[in-house]
């Protein structure tokens, strides 16, 4: 080393401890505080937030290590000591207070001894770098280290607030990272980024350090210099430790912090972990096992949501409605899971920005596809097959992402021997598509695109078809960092298709057809942190072909029946507010006021007053013109939500929304059916008008890992539809004679228990709710039980869900799902009588008797592939088994009769263990 190299080394030296002497006096200022019962990382910033040391370690070496001490007056050295005292961890602090963790090993900061004697040192000491380089936490040159100025520059900072806005993305994919909390510690302020990964932030004028963190990424922070409004985009890390969770909610302290309640948010790793029939990860059997959600059946992925109907349920694919959520006969719901980046479920205080459905809205949102590469996933079982690619159309700009999914069950069916089988069908496809491109900084398009259908002939000459389609367009726009605007225009579409050609003089064909539009916009302001508002405007059309009966081939002796169509506009405006009055106590408060017309052309039959509507009872038809409004409804519909912190670890919440209706399901059959005919309002058909109120305690540990609720809730319906003994849904053209208009109330409490971290995870539910119709009105058809209140036919009073997730390590994992609920109501026989010679059945009230209980238990092992990062393709097999205990649930109980006797009989879907094997690739 010459002695010119030795003297500058020296130099810089004093120069660096010269001007980290007052930083070392602040540092060596002693510190108090209670740090009981505290995971690592939160004792790391508290000590952060008091002193200007920084910490660096490896999160998967602290996971599990808890601190435990309270300290009074003492230097931060002296804390690190006695904390690490007789354990296996390490600390070392060099000159500019920085802090290294370690684990069974010791680190070096300093330069090793004789690096200043003649000749030149062995070689650098490189134990350090080795470290930094390694850990998850590592010292970079940016972005972390690095200062961002924010604003026009002024000199010196002007006081007051400015604000700060930008999209938290992945770094690896650019996709949006929904949920975000992005935070300062002193004040303490932060907000939450959106679905399309957009945050605004109110701030005091000056040096902040921003903190980012999101489930399933890594945590980063910015330096930020804030001296007027502007933007700052954040990228963010995957976190490959995450891989051993399963995640509900975004925020850890959501469910405690949070205003909103009666939601529950799942996430694809959530949605993949749980066993489901026949292998396939599927988002509806997922939501069917968090409390207040149950299912009718085995087969159905029909949603009952806090005693509503399955019609009464919202389920929007980005923004588009989809009528038909299932697919051969409920086994698959229809969204393929390659696709999906979140699901949000609102059972209770429902944002005003929805609208249209009685019970909950379940909202799904897709990816919005890989901006840097391409690359692709799908997955082989043994039923269907499913593939996705997504990539870049132009490198960080636009992305696509596009998915396949089919069945191969026809070609199963033909290998089997039974001839039943062999003349039997069942097949379905979908495909979606979503295109992402951002114009510039303030404009960003998406597009959106979803087909799916389904066709079936189960051993006879009948077949079945339907088809959902939608579209959407949206256009975001960014007015300023306090404003942003939505506007979506979408189109649903609903067929189904019934068609005989066997037997020449009787083959026909019957059709059913639903079509909705709709336009929207929706704005949100963000006028402070504490104050945040959002508006819009939404308009529907509806147009419905409840039956085109037609005949089949030239030889066909059917009579043609064609039922008019239907028209209607729904149209609202909306306007919600939240407050945060104080770290405690929070408010939300909206107005939705929604309008309905009921369209011609249409003919309205007039029927004669105070009795009950029949065909008998016709007094006249009016025929009204196309575009003619025939009949208006319209009303306010209320959301009120308030939060009160108990403590840190523990609120309350009460809320109460008001929702209307104004089209609804026509059905005899209690699970969903392709042959279900959807009914607008009109003259005859009022619509329902639900009231709930609702009130939840919730509570987590100190360290946020584990998540207890208990939500009560009371709901009634007005308008509610039943049907009268026998009837006729089908071709009917005066369905206002076989449709009972009913009142109805639910009732219920809610419990849920969950572990968000570690090996096991997973959560355990309990449901003890009731739903009860009564049809008290003399000018109806048929009084049920007497006017007396009656179980509906998805009353399940007990309802038990237990899904856990064990990681065995990185490559092994265990599912196990358990589930119990009361059996469902039915109408039996009582007595048996014989008339003309003909024995028949005296039946009981509606729904007086139950269906045996309902339990079965799931079990799934998935093992992931090897973690090489270079290789062909990144693969995991999913090993699962349906119904492990071969219990034989009854889905229904039928008779029969079979000469001069009448038979019961019980049906089971799945009678037997159901195994399955899905090989999963990406690449």
């Amino acid at each position: 080393m010459t002695p010119l190299y030795r003297i500058t080394l020296l130099w810089l030296l004093l120069i660096g401890s010269g001007g980290a002497a007052l930083s070392q006096t602040l540092a060596d200022k002693p510190i108090s505080g209670d740090f009981s019962n505290l995971r690592f990382d939160t004792f790391v910033e508290r000590i952060e937030a008091q002193t200007p040391y920084r910490f660096f370690y490896n999160p998967a070496e602290v996971d599990s290590f808890l601190v435990d001490m309270r300290v009074e007056n003492k230097p931060v050295r002296t804390v690190l000591q006695q904390l690490f005292n007789g354990s296996k961890y390490n600390y070392a602090i060099d000159a500019q207070q920085r802090v290294y963790i370690t684990a069974n090993r010791v680190i070096r900061t300093d330069l090793p001894i004789g690096f200043f004697r003649g000749g030149a040192p062995s070689g650098p000491d490189t134990t350090l770098n080795a470290y930094l380089t390694q850990g998850s936490r590592k010292v970079q040159a940016e972005p972390e280290a690095k200062t961002y100025e924010i604003g026009k520059r002024t000199n010196p900072i002007r006081p007051g607030r400015s604000t700060l806005a930008g999209f938290v993305r992945n770094v690896a994919s650019g996709e949006p990272v929904v949920g975000a909390a992005v935070y300062i510690e002193n004040p303490r302020q932060g907000t939450v980024s959106d679905q399309f990964g957009y945050y605004s932030i109110t701030l005091p004028r000056g040096r902040h350090d921003l903190k980012i963190r999101s489930i399933g990424m890594k945590d980063t922070r910015r330096r930020i210099i804030l001296y007027s409004d502007g933007k700052l985009d954040i990228d963010m890390e995957d976190d490959v430790i995450a891989l051993k969770e399963v995640v509900i909610e975004a925020e850890k302290d959501k469910n405690i912090s949070g205003l909103q309640m009666g939601q529950e948010r799942i996430d694809i790793k959530s949605i993949k972990q749980v066993p489901t029939a026949l292998g396939e990860a599927d988002l509806l059997r997922v939501i069917q096992t968090l409390p207040g959600v149950k299912t009718v059946g085995e087969s159905s992925t029909g949603l009952n949501v806090r005693g509503g109907a399955t019609d009464q349920n919202l389920i929007l694919y980005n923004d588009a409605t989809i009528y038909n959520s299932s697919h051969l006969f409920g086994f698959f719901s229809a969204f393929n899971p390659d696709m999906i980046k979140s699901a949000e479920l609102y059972k209770s205080a429902i944002p005003s920005r929805f609208g249209g459905r009685l019970a909950s809205v379940l909202d799904v949102q897709t990816r919005d596809g890989n901006k840097k590469k391409f690359v692709g996933s799908g997955g082989i079982g043994l039923l269907t097959g499913r593939l996705t690619l997504e990539g870049p159309i132009f490198k960080d700009k636009t992305s696509f992402i596009a998915g396949v999914r089919s069945t191969y069950s026809d070609w199963l069916l033909r290998q089997l021997q039974s001839a039943s089988f062999q003349n039997s069908k069942a097949s379905f496809y979908d495909l979606n598509l979503h295109v992402t491109h951002e114009a510039n900084e303030k404009n960003t398009v998406y597009f959106t695109g979803y087909l799916s259908n389904d066709k079936f002939r189960l051993n006879s000459d009948t077949s079945y078809q339907y088809q959902n389609k939608t579209a959407t367009l949206k256009w975001k726009h960014i007015f300023n960092n306090k404003l942003y605007s939505v506007f979506t225009g979408s189109y649903s579409g609903y067929t189904y298709h019934v068609s005989s050609d066997k037997n020449p003089v009787n083959a026909y064909d019957l059709t059913f057809g639903i079509n909705q539009s709709q336009v929207k916009a929706d704005f949100n302001f963000f006028p402070t942190n504490q104050h945040t508002v959002d508006f819009g405007i939404s308009s529907t059309y509806y147009k419905l072909s409840p039956g085109n009966f037609q005949p089949k081939g030239e030889k066909s002796l059917i009579v043609p029946d064609v039922v008019p169509d239907e028209q209607g506009l729904e149209s609202a405006i909306y306007l919600g507010d939240r407050f945060d009055i104080s770290p405690k106590l929070s408010i939300s408060a909206g107005l939705r006021y929604s309008f309905y017309n009921y369209l011609g052309p249409h003919a309205v039959y007039q029927y004669a007053p105070g009795v009950p509507k029949s065909e008998n009872t016709i007094l006249d038809t009016l025929n009204y013109g196309s575009g003619k409004s025939i009949t208006s409804y319209h009303g306010p519909e209320y959301r009120i939500a308030l939060r009160y912190g108990l403590s840190s670890t523990a609120s309350i919440k009460l809320s109460f929304n008001r929702t209307r209706q104004y089209i609804q399901m026509l059905s005899n059959t209690t699970v969903i059916s392709p042959t279900d005919i959807w009914k607008l309002s009109d003259p005859h058909i009022k619509p329902q008008v639900g009231d709930q109120y609702a009130i939840g305690l919730y509570k987590n540990n100190r360290i946020n890992t584990i998540e207890m609720s208990v939500e009560a809730y009371y709901k009634t319906m007005q308008n509610r539809l039943d049907y009268r003994s026998g009837a006729e849904l089908i071709l009917n053209h005066h369905i206002e004679t076989d449709v009972v208009n009913a009142e109805g109330k639910a009732y219920g409490i809610e419990f849920l228990v969950k572990k968000l971290t570690g090996k096991l995870n997973g959560w355990l539910s309990y449901t003890y709710a009731r739903t009860l119709l009564r049809t008290a009105d003399a000018t109806n058809n048929e009084i049920i039980n007497k006017g007396s209140w009656y179980p509906s036919n998805y009353d399940k009073p007990h309802d038990v869900t237990l899904v856990g997730n064990y990681k065995i390590n990185r490559r092994f994992s265990l599912s196990l799902n358990f589930t119990y609920s009361t059996g469902r109501p039915i109408t039996l026989p009582v007595s048996k009588y014989v008339l003309d010679g003909v024995p028949r059945l005296l039946y009981s009230e509606r729904n007086q008797y139950r269906i045996p209980d309902y339990y079965r238990t799931d079990f799934a092992m998935n093992i992931e592939g090897n973690h090489k990062v270079k290789k062909l393709a990144h693969s995991s097999w999913t090993i699962a088994v349906y119904n492990l205990l071969g219990r034989h649930n009854p889905y229904s109980v039928y008779f029969k009769t079979e000469g001069y006797r009448i038979n019961g009989y019980q049906l089971s879907i799945f009678g037997q263990p159901i195994p399955s094997v899905t090989y999963n690739f990406r690449f």
